[in-house]
C-alpha cells in the first residue's frame, strides 16, 4: 500500500478513536465511530485476497448494522427525555439496544460470528488494530454509559462470551482464530465487572491489549500465521520464542505473571458483589482457554510433537528484537509485583 494512504488511515483511525473518547454527545461519538470503521476497511481489504475482501465486507456490513443501532438508541432516549449526554442514558429500552450494538461492535457473544472471520482474512498488523485500538472507543462508551445499563443481561452475555471463547478456540489450527476467540473470552470477563466496577474493566483491556500487542508483534517478526508453521519457528528466533511462550501463559492468566492480575481483582470485586457463583462460573470457564493457551504455547517452545511436518525448519536471524517487543514482553510477564501501585493509581 501506498506510504502517504497508510499515513491517512492510520491519522484517520487516531482521529476517529479521540473523537469517541472524547465527546459529551451521541452524534458526536457516532461520527467518531463512523471515521473509525471506514479508516480500517482498505487496511483489512489491502491484499486484494478474495478472503480479504470477504473479510472486509463482513466487518462494513456489522459495523454499519451496529453504529446504526447505537443512534437509534441514543435517539430513542432523547425523544423520551430530551437528553443528548452520553451520561445521561436514562431510558431502559435504549439501555439494552446500546448494549446489544456496542456488543456488536466488541464481538461479544452472542453477536461475534464476524469476529474470527474478519481476523482470519486480515494481515497481522490490521489484526492487532482490530484487536486493541478498534475496540477502545465502544469500550469508552461502555465505560460512560455503565451505571445505566442492565446488569443480568451483562452478566449473561459475559458469562457466555467466556464459555464460547473457549469452547470454539479449542480445535483450532489457525493463529489469528485462535486469538479472536481469546479476545471473545477476554471480554467476558471485562463485561462481567464493567457494573460493578468500571475501572477494572479499563484495566483489564490496557492489560489485555498490551498482551495481545506482544503476542501480534512476536508471531509477525516470526511471520508465524498457524501451528504448523510455529512447530518449526523455535529455530529462527529461540529467544523471542521464549518470551512468547511466557506472553501466552501470562494472556492465559496464569500467576506469577500479568494477566493474572485483572481476574484476581475481578473475582475479587465479584465476590464482595456477592457474586460469588458468577466468579466460579466465569473462572471454570477460562480452563477452556487456558487449554489451547497452553497447546500454542507447546508448539511455540516445549517440544515438536510426535507428528511429520511439511514445514522446514527456517534459518536463525541475525535481526536484533525490535525494542517494541521487548518493552511490551516484560511488561505482559512481570507486572504482577507493582500491582499495589497500579491499585493506586486505578
Amino acid at each position: 500500500m501506498n506510504p502517504q494512504a497508510n499515513l491517512i488511515f492510520i491519522t484517520s483511525l487516531l482521529l476517529g478513536t479521540t473523537i469517541t473518547i472524547s465527546s459529551n454527545h451521541w452524534i458526536m461519538a457516532w461520527t467518531g465511530l463512523e471515521i473509525n470503521t471506514l479508516a480500517i476497511l482498505p487496511l483489512i481489504s489491502k491484499s486484494h485476497h478474495p478472503r480479504a475482501i470477504e473479510a472486509a465486507t463482513k466487518y462494513f456490513l456489522t459495523q454499519a448494522a451496529a453504529s446504526a443501532l447505537v443512534l437509534f438508541s441514543s435517539m430513542t432516549n432523547a425523544w423520551h427525555t430530551g437528553q443528548w449526554d452520553i451520561t445521561q442514558l436514562t431510558h431502559p429500552t435504549s439501555c439494552l439496544i446500546l448494549t446489544s450494538a456496542i456488543a456488536m461492535k466488541l464481538g461479544l457473544v452472542p453477536f461475534h460470528f464476524w469476529f474470527p472471520e474478519v481476523l482470519q482474512g486480515s494481515p497481522l498488523t490490521t489484526g492487532l488494530i482490530l484487536s486493541t485500538a478498534m475496540k477502545l472507543p465502544p469500550m469508552t462508551l461502555l465505560y460512560m454509559t455503565s451505571s445505566s445499563l442492565n446488569p443480568t443481561l451483562l452478566t449473561i452475555l459475559a458469562i457466555l462470551s467466556a464459555a464460547l471463547g473457549g469452547w470454539m478456540g479449542l480445535n483450532q489450527t489457525q493463529i489469528r482464530k485462535i486469538l479472536a476467540f481469546s479476545s471473545i473470552s477476554h471480554l467476558g470477563w471485562m463485561a462481567i465487572i464493567l457494573i460493578y466496577n468500571p475501572k477494572l474493566t479499563l484495566l483489564n483491556f490496557y492489560l489485555y491489549a498490551v498482551m495481545t500487542t506482544a503476542v501480534f508483534l512476536t508471531l509477525n517478526t516470526t511471520k508465524v500465521l498457524k501451528l504448523s508453521t510455529l512447530l518449526t519457528a523455535w529455530t529462527k528466533a529461540p529467544s523471542l520464542n521464549t518470551m512468547l511462550l511466557l506472553t501466552l501463559l501470562s494472556l492465559a492468566g496464569l500467576p506469577p505473571l500479568t494477566g493474572f492480575l485483572p481476574k484476581w481483582l475481578i473475582i475479587q470485586e465479584l465476590t464482595k458483589q456477592d457474586m460469588a457463583p458468577a466468579a466460579t462460573l466465569i473462572s471454570l470457564l477460562s480452563l477452556l482457554s487456558l487449554f489451547f493457551y497452553l497447546r500454542l504455547a507447546y508448539c511455540t517452545t516445549i517440544t515438536l510433537p510426535p507428528h511429520t511436518t511439511n514445514h522446514m525448519k527456517q534459518w536463525r536471524t541475525n535481526k536484533p528484537t525490535s525494542t517494541a517487543i521487548a518493552i511490551l514482553t516484560t511488561v505482559s510477564v512481570m507486572l504482577l509485583p507493582a500491582s499495589p501501585m497500579i491499585l493506586t493509581i486505578v
